[in-house]
C-alpha cells in the first residue's frame, strides 16, 4: 500500500513541474498523419525543425515541397535557443533558403540549400552592402512552378528576389537566373499569383498587386492596392504606415499576403495579430473575395486563429490545408479551453516549433462567394481579443 501511495505521489509531483521552456514537442507519427489526413478534421504536427512561415506546395513531379524561414544550417542555436522569435539583434534567422520534400506529407526528406542570399541579383551586381550578419538574413520564401522553371521569392524588402531555377529540379547545384535584375527591389512578404490565362502576378506588403510580363523581366502595369472593404478601429498610433492614418483602418493586415482564385472569386488572403497591434494577442489569416483581381474586394473575414503566415494548399486528394507555426513570446500554450482564453497581452500561439497543418474547410456558396475557415476547433474561430467583429 505504501509503494501504491508513493508513486501516486511522485506522478502528481510529476505532473505539476514545469515542463523545460527549452524542451521542444516531438512531431506526430507517420502512421498518425496519414491518418489525419484521412479524417481531415484536426491540426496535423509534421516536423519539429525550427521554421516560421513554412510554405508548402505540390510540385509537377507529385512532391510535396516545403520552404520557410530558417536559420543557417547547423547553427547551435536552433538547439541552444528553441524559441527564438527570429526578431531582433539575436535572430538566428540565416541567409538560405532550404528546403524538404515528400510523397504523403508525413515523411519528409532535406534536400539542403538551394539559394544562398549571394545568388541574388543585389549581390552579384555589387550594389548590396551589408553591416553585419543581420542585414544578411532572408526571410519568407516561397517558389512557384511555372510550366517550365521555378519561380523563388523571398524578402526582406531592402534585398528582395525573384529568381528562376535553371531546370525543374531543386537541388544544391541549381543555378538562379535575376530576370528583373534590380526591379524587384523593396518587396516586403512576395508572392506570386497565375490566373486562369496564364497570366501572372506579383503580390507584396498588405497590399499591392501588379501584373508581371510573361518573361519576368518587368511589371506590366502599375501596382495597385487592393483592401478589404469596410473599417475597424485602428488602435495603432496615427500615423502608422502599414494601418493607415486615423481612427479606422480598412487594411487586410500587415504581412503574409497571397491570392488564390476559388470557384470564380478571387481571394485575397492576409496576416495580422488578433488585436491589430505588433505582437499583441494570437497571429491569424484574414481573407476577403472580389469578382476582378483588381478589387472591390469584401469586407474582411477570418480563416484561423494562429494560422497567420500560413500557405492554403490542395493535397493530392483535393483536401486543402493551411501551414502554421510558433509565433509568440512565450512557449506553446496548452489547447485546453484556448477558444475562450483572452491573448491580448502578448504574443501567443497553441502552435509548436515547427511545421503544422490545419485543415480548412473551403466552400462555393450558392450565390457564388467564398467560405473558408480552419476546421480544428482549436483554430477555428476568433478568441475574445480579437479587434474586429465578424459576421461570415
Amino acid at each position: 500500500m505504501q509503494k501504491i501511495i508513493f508513486i501516486l505521489t511522485a506522478l502528481i509531483l510529476l505532473s505539476c513541474t514545469p515542463k523545460n521552456e527549452n524542451s521542444i514537442a516531438e512531431p506526430m507519427s507517420k502512421k498518425k498523419i496519414l491518418k489525419g489526413i484521412q479524417s481531415h478534421d484536426k491540426a496535423l504536427f509534421l516536423l519539429n525543425d525550427w521554421i516560421r512561415d513554412p510554405y508548402i506546395v505540390l510540385g509537377p513531379d507529385d512532391y510535396y515541397y516545403l520552404t520557410g524561414t530558417r536559420p543557417a544550417p547547423n547553427d547551435p542555436r536552433e538547439q541552444e535557443d528553441p524559441y527564438n522569435t527570429g526578431l531582433g539583434k539575436e535572430s538566428i534567422v540565416g541567409p538560405t533558403v532550404q528546403l524538404w520534400r515528400s510523397k504523403d506529407l508525413a515523411t519528409w526528406e532535406y534536400r539542403g540549400v538551394i539559394f544562398d542570399h549571394q545568388d541574388g541579383a543585389q549581390y552579384k551586381s555589387g550594389k548590396e552592402k551589408y553591416k553585419d550578419m543581420m542585414e544578411r538574413v532572408l526571410w519568407a520564401p516561397e517558389i512557384h512552378w511555372t510550366g517550365e522553371a521555378w519561380a523563388l521569392l523571398h524578402c526582406p524588402r531592402h534585398y528582395s528576389n525573384l529568381v528562376l531555377s535553371d531546370s525543374p529540379e531543386l537541388t544544391p547545384n541549381t543555378e538562379w537566373e535575376s530576370p528583373m535584375i534590380d526591379g524587384f527591389n523593396n518587396k516586403h512578404d512576395p508572392s506570386l499569383f497565375q490566373d486562369d490565362d496564364g497570366s501572372w502576378y506579383a503580390l507584396w506588403a498588405n497590399t499591392y498587386i501588379a501584373k508581371l510580363k510573361d518573361d519576368f523581366s518587368a511589371f506590366d502595369g502599375e501596382p495597385v492596392r487592393i483592401d478589404p472593404a469596410g473599417e475597424r478601429k485602428n488602435p495603432r498610433k496615427a500615423t502608422d504606415k502599414e494601418y493607415g492614418p486615423g481612427e479606422y483602418t480598412s487594411v487586410i493586415g500587415h504581412e503574409g499576403a497571397t491570392l488564390r482564385k476559388i470557384g470564380d472569386k478571387y481571394v485575397h488572403i492576409g496576416t495580422a495579430w488578433s488585436t491589430d497591434l505588433g505582437r499583441k494577442g494570437s497571429y491569424n489569416l484574414y481573407y476577403c473575395v472580389a469578382d476582378s483581381i483588381f478589387g472591390p474586394y469584401s469586407e474582411r473575414r477570418i480563416i484561423g486563429r494562429f494560422l497567420g503566415h500560413g500557405t492554403p494548399f490542395i493535397d493530392k486528394d483535393g483536401q486543402w490545408w493551411c501551414t502554421a507555426f510558433y509565433n509568440a513570446n512565450v512557449p506553446p500554450l496548452s489547447t485546453d479551453g484556448i477558444e475562450t482564453r483572452d491573448l491580448g497581452e502578448t504574443a501567443q500561439t497553441i502552435n509548436q516549433r515547427g511545421t503544422t497543418i490545419v485543415p480548412l474547410e473551403v466552400k462555393v456558396l450558392e450565390d457564388g462567394d467564398i467560405y473558408m475557415r480552419a476546421k480544428d476547433p482549436h483554430y477555428a474561430n476568433p478568441g475574445p481579443d480579437e479587434n474586429q467583429q465578424f459576421w461570415f
